[in-house]
């Protein structure tokens, strides 16, 4: 059997004139048929440029704009390659960071397909311009830029408020569960990853003996890419053995204080900072909890965190504080589903950063079907916790906490709808610059927006 799925020579190209009498051998009746038909062979000297090649309007144009705009002097401070020394050119950090923004705009979160669109993709192209790029440029100029990615937000909606088109008055938080690249099977109890782990340590030495021993055997490109990956393997389950004891010492508490017993805790091999939690469809699986958090009259992401914990019920307090950290003031008001607003989480927006919580009351219907007032307050209440269950049974505020879903759920919407399913990388910090990614090309693009219109638009 031959080794190509088609027959040699079936898809060689046919002459023009076979192609015609083809057709016309293929017409039922009538004269000979006239046809345009490809010539793929015909020499053509084509005169454009890539500025031309690709149309005025097209959305690349925008990003680039955006980006050129940018103040990227912490990269800009990293390239010791300057005038007067010696060294290869660095590549333009606003090129890079110009290609992961669209990228992400397109969906697309890998660093070798990114690569492969640079040199296949017009619009990619228009944007490198020559410039050539692999994708270990790309993948390490995105995963070693965190602090860089976190001051790029803070600039970008610092400039929006500068503009007055960011208020930062009311904020509406969410979080969406993304899955991590882990798989089920990684899940491994503490008994079998102390195994992994001593099997992977034997890995290693035994790697390091052959390549003292055998010197001549691999090259050394090949020993180095062995030995880093078994190296890497030992790492990972040794930071997941080190999850499963913490995760095993958390579940033990919180089972104590309910007075049962605790489950045997597992860490993945393969991302040992990812947890198994329920995704929208009713199934399990390993994940992140990204936190947005959005400026509810502009739309803009002004807040952004990746948590391992499959509840909100403690992610308002961090956000607030971040947004502080940040912007060097909190929001007069934050809107939160029901699943953000433990006690702890409205006395504490209230005492320490003045801000009042709209979030819907739990239990609200089964306390009227009891004949309790939802509303009236409970004993043991802060000052806090009582003016929130008044204030959540005012008109006015049910009115307000309908732009909850209007902006948080809509900023979800478009990051799914931008390929915000599953991480394209490992790790809690990784991953938190892949939702800074998403939360920076969003606000470009609502920044564009908001200065044509020239105010303040509603998500």
């Amino acid at each position: 059997m031959s080794g190509s799925l088609f027959e040699a020579g079936e898809f060689q190209s046919s002459s023009p004139g076979a192609v015609a009498a083809q057709a016309a051998d293929q017409a039922a009746s009538g004269g000979k048929p006239r046809l345009r038909v490809p010539q793929r062979d015909q020499i053509e000297m084509r005169w454009a440029s890539l500025d031309q090649l690709l149309p005025p309007d097209h959305e690349v144009r925008v990003v680039w704009e955006a980006v050129r705009q940018l103040d990227l002097s912490l990269w800009l401070g990293e390239i010791k390659a300057v005038e007067g020394s010696v060294g290869r050119d660095a590549t333009d950090p606003r090129l890079l960071v110009g290609l992961w923004v669209y990228a992400t705009l397109q969906g697309e979160g890998s660093g070798r397909k990114l690569a492969g669109l640079c040199a296949q993709h017009l619009a990619y192209q228009w944007l490198c311009g020559g410039v050539t790029v692999n994708h270990h440029l790309l993948s390490d100029f995105r995963s070693q830029g965190g602090e860089k990615w976190d001051a790029l937000l803070t600039q970008i909606v610092a400039a929006l408020m500068a503009e007055n088109l960011v208020t930062l008055q009311r904020v509406a938080q969410d979080g969406m569960r993304v899955r991590a690249s882990a798989g089920k099977s990684s899940f491994r109890r503490k008994a079998t990853l102390e195994k992994c782990l001593a099997e992977a340590r034997e890995q290693v030495e035994t790697l390091n003996q052959l390549a003292d021993e055998n010197p001549d055997e691999l090259t050394r490109r090949q020993r180095s890419a062995r030995q880093r990956a078994a190296t890497e393997r030992q790492a990972r389950i040794e930071e997941a053995l080190k999850q499963c004891v913490q995760l095993q010492a958390e579940r033990e508490e919180r089972a104590g204080q309910a007075g049962q017993p605790a489950k045997a805790a597992r860490a993945s091999t393969t991302d040992p900072e990812a947890r198994v939690m329920k995704f929208a469809n009713g199934g399990y699986g390993p994940g992140y909890n990204v936190q947005f958090s959005t400026d509810t009259p502009s739309g803009v992401i002004a807040g952004v965190d990746v948590t391992n914990a499959g509840s909100g019920s403690e992610q308002l307090p961090p956000m607030l504080n971040q947004l502080e950290e940040r912007y060097e003031q909190t929001p007069d008001e934050a809107l939160v589903d029901g699943g953000f607003a433990s006690k702890e989480a409205v006395s504490d927006a209230a005492e320490n950063h003045a801000c009042t919580v709209y979030a819907p009351l739990k239990d609200e219907e089964k306390q009227r079907a009891a004949g309790r007032d939802p509303y009236a307050p409970k004993k043991g209440d802060s000052p806090a916790l009582a003016a929130w269950r008044a204030r959540m049974g005012t008109a006015a505020a049910k009115l307000i906490y309908q732009l909850r879903c209007q902006t948080a759920e809509w900023v979800n919407a478009q990051c799914r709808n931008r390929g915000l399913w599953q991480m394209p990388v490992r790790g809690s910090p990784k991953c938190r610059i892949v939702a800074l990614l998403y939360a920076i090309a969003h606000n470009l693009m609502q920044g564009v927006k908001l200065r044509a219109q020239g105010g303040i638009m509603t998500g």
